[in-house]
């Protein structure tokens, strides 16, 4: 990748304008045509440095329930079990992790009719994990994920949901906002990904019977509702360059949750920052994301993280293989289809 590469990805990643001629505004901006634009974006798709562009939505604020999930297993059912927990529409993430028991670590989201602890109990019994822990977020500090290609580093913006640490926190930052038809419409077409040709949005506001201007207008009220965070590309980012990514998971005292979340949210490289419940096998509250290029760049953050808040005991855990990574889908058939053939699945072999 060259500078112009670095500065289109940089740009994409933060607020995608949402214009009728998007490309063309960004192009401008970068001083390159058009065409070139789209070319570049082609190439980037094409290696896989560019996952998707579209609209980012808050799962909870849309009624969703979801959560992180640790799955263990014995090293010769981690891969099928992994491909297994694949297929369910829900899963947006899907990690194996090395550095502790659990080593395979996802997320999950059901619609506001499913039922979560069930998916979960279900898939841990057909794909034979030895044990398994569900951890729903209990506080979150921190959503930001943000790479600054020029600098190559990570750049997460403080990007809070839960307003902790504001003056007047909104009351029902996690509750459920009901949505309407054409709203739900609107979702649907707003999470898919984005074309790359000059009017991108002209398909979408022709499907919902709408203007460009009308589908914008749609947009900003669902993020002032805090349903839609916003409108951007998400990067693969082994591809971009940052080639290790750890999850720090961290030993943080109750009088201190709050302090001590805040404080590691504010560091730059941690993409996103969450307290989770414990059990009597695992006692970590804190979950910091970290990415660098190296290793050593994570031990480092870590380092930084644990001498800013005081905070020692801690764990990296290394993920070593990427199974999925995507956007959640919201109101699509995929889940009812989903359960619909679950009493005709078998266990999965090893």
């Amino acid at each position: 990748m060259d500078i112009i590469d670095r500065k289109l990805l940089n740009t994409i990643q933060t607020e995608f304008p949402l214009v009728d001629e998007p490309y063309a505004q960004i192009a401008k901006e970068l001083e390159i045509s058009e065409n070139e634009l789209l070319e570049r974006l082609s190439d980037l798709k094409q290696q896989n440095v560019v996952r998707q562009i579209s609209a980012i939505f808050d799962t909870r604020r849309l009624g969703y329930k979801t959560t992180l999930v640790a799955f263990a297993y014995d090293n010769e059912k981690l891969h099928d079990g992994a491909l297994f927990i694949n297929r369910h529409p829900g899963v947006s993430h899907n990690y194996a992790r090395e550095g502790s028991y659990y080593n395979l670590w996802f997320t999950i989201a059901v619609p506001p009719d499913g039922d979560l602890n069930t998916t979960i109990v279900w898939m841990a019994e057909q794909t034979g994990a030895i044990n398994y822990r569900i951890m729903p977020t209990i506080r979150f500090f921190k959503i930001g994920v943000n790479f600054d290609m020029v600098k190559e580093k990570s750049s997460a913006h403080n990007y809070n949901p839960d307003g902790i640490g504001e003056r007047t926190p909104a009351p029902d930052w996690n509750q459920e906002v009901p949505v309407t038809d054409i709203e739900k419409d609107a979702i649907r077409e707003l999470q898919e990904d984005l074309e790359l040709i000059p009017r991108p949005f002209d398909k979408m506001s022709s499907s919902l019977n709408m203007t460009n201007a009308d589908l914008f207008e749609l947009a900003n009220t669902l993020q002032d509702k805090k349903i839609m965070r916003r409108f951007s590309a998400v990067l693969h980012h082994r591809r971009s360059g940052f080639r290790s990514n750890a999850m720090v998971v961290w030993k943080v005292p109750p009088e201190k949750s709050e302090e001590i979340g805040m404080k590691m949210a504010e560091h730059s490289a941690v993409t996103h920052c969450y307290e989770r419940p414990t059990f009597p096998d695992w006692e970590y509250t804190h979950f910091t994301m970290v990415h660098a290029t190296t290793q050593d760049g994570c031990e480092e953050i870590a380092k930084e993280i644990s001498q800013s808040t005081g905070i020692t005991d801690n764990l990296l855990l290394y993920s070593t293989r990427e199974y999925k990574k995507t956007r959640v889908k919201y109101f699509v058939e995929d889940y009812q289809q989903f359960w619909d053939n679950v009493e005709t699945e078998q266990p999965v072999e090893a």
